[in-house]
């Protein structure tokens, strides 16, 4: 059995984000798969997904982040949308902008401490989409 399901997220500031609940709202459906995966896709190229602790590792995150890749570097060319821009993109290429997760027993198999994160890179961005496939029985 498939299903795909294009879900919304709120717009939110820049940093890392736990999205594990605002998913599972929008997927009702999920509890009709005994097992499966679930493959998560970001329509964006200056945001990222990332699946990590779900308890507060989000400052830390964007500290290093924001460090790694810092903004008004001269060499950027890509700005015309603020200082912001590159850094953005780079930091999406980091992290990726997909994740494939198990499905056990109807909900996501992911492990006791794991949280699925929008990580946000532009300084104010708009609502977010993804796009959630998912295969099983």
């Amino acid at each position: 059995m498939w299903m795909q399901k294009q879900l919304h997220l709120s717009a939110k500031p820049r940093g890392f984000h736990l999205i594990t609940d605002e998913i599972l709202q929008q997927l009702p459906d999920l509890n009709k798969f005994r097992l499966g995966l679930a493959h998560i896709f970001l329509q964006h190229t200056s945001a990222s997904l990332s699946i990590n602790e779900n308890a507060d590792v989000r400052r830390d995150l964007e500290s290093y982040f924001s460090r790694a890749v810092p903004e008004n570097q001269t060499y950027f060319r890509h700005i015309l949308e603020g200082a912001d821009d590159m850094p953005a993109h780079i930091k999406s290429v980091l992290l990726g902008c997909s994740l494939t997760i198990p499905i056990c027993d109807g909900k996501l198999a992911l492990g006791i401490w794991q949280g699925i994160y929008l990580c946000e890179h532009r300084n104010q961005a708009g609502m977010r989409s993804i796009l959630i496939t998912i295969n099983g029985d």
